[in-house]
């Protein structure tokens, strides 16, 4: 079982490989595929926004919902997919927008 696997494009695989990272470098249209064997095998699953983006939605949020394993999805180096401004969503749920 791997302690830790990511998924996103081969760019980004190789640097993770790099840290000794079990990284799976997905072409598009098969993410989805490769998160549900990640989350046979993985304590924690990191998936590129990218590759996020191209998930079915029921499946991405299915995962993120699991206790075990954790599955994060992590900002795109390249930002293709714009990471959300957390901060801002949290003013706009509390009635905090200035």
């Amino acid at each position: 079982m791997a302690a830790l696997v990511f998924i996103g494009d081969s760019v980004a695989a190789a640097g993770w490989r790099l840290a000794g990272v079990d990284a799976r470098a997905t072409v598009p249209g098969t993410e989805g595929a490769a998160l549900a064997a990640a989350l046979e095998e993985a304590a924690l699953v990191l998936v590129a926004a990218d590759a996020a983006a191209r998930i079915p939605e029921a499946q991405l949020r299915a995962a993120l919902r699991r206790v075990t394993p954790v599955t994060v999805v992590v900002p795109d180096l390249r930002e293709v997919v714009p990471y959300p401004d957390v901060a801002a969503r949290m003013k706009r749920q509390l009635g905090i927008e200035s």
